[in-house]
């Protein structure tokens, strides 16, 4: 048997302290590049709005980052616009049943007032689907309309309240962001 000289167990140390050194480095940089690639921007118009209508921070950010990536001025193909990507729709829809306020479709380029709107509209939809979060998320992308009726459908639902399947892609897509988003900012923020 070879005798282990003071020398090779310092060199084994050492060896094992830069390899333990390294995992920290890497874990603070990972933890860097994922706090730079998600964002808490608008921090007290997010934070307002979850207080106020009682909806997850953490999915309020997942909604933002999946759908403008917290660019305010965002305008997609279908007319949908700011940091919640609120179409004109949707808007004169909460203004007529839920809003008592003065505001302009135009406004929703000012993220108050995008994040105010995008987060009432989940709040609705959550309580329309009985808390089920995921549902909302889908007809916060495909449409309460198109969601009631894949709830109908055994195909997509088998208890008329949750979505086993989801028959637009786009949807099924934003669903799968929306939740991975959310996850990564409650994992990095609110755990």
């Amino acid at each position: 048997m070879k005798k282990i000289t003071v020398k090779t167990v310092v060199t084994i140390v050492v060896i094992f302290a830069v390899i333990a050194g390294i995992g920290v480095v890497m874990r603070i940089l990972n933890e860097k590049v994922s706090r730079e690639s998600y964002p808490l921007k608008y921090s007290e118009e997010v934070e307002a709005a979850a207080e106020k209508y009682g909806v997850d921070k953490a999915l309020i950010y997942g909604v933002i980052k999946t759908e403008s990536n917290f660019d305010p001025d965002a305008k997609s193909h279908a007319g949908a616009v700011g940091l919640m990507q609120i179409m004109e729709d949707t808007f004169t829809w909460m203004k007529a049943y839920y809003k008592d306020d003065d505001h302009k479709f135009e406004d929703l380029y000012d993220p108050a007032v995008n994040i105010d709107y995008g987060t009432e509209v989940l709040s609705v939809l959550i309580k329309k689907y009985d808390g089920c979060e995921d549902t909302a998320v889908c007809a916060y992308n495909g449409g309460a309309g198109n969601v009631d009726e894949w709830l109908k459908d055994p195909q997509y639902s088998d208890d008329g309240k949750t979505l086993k399947a989801v028959p637009f892609t786009e949807t099924e897509n934003y669903r799968k962001r929306v939740a991975r988003n959310k996850s990564i900012y409650s994992q990095l923020y609110f755990s």
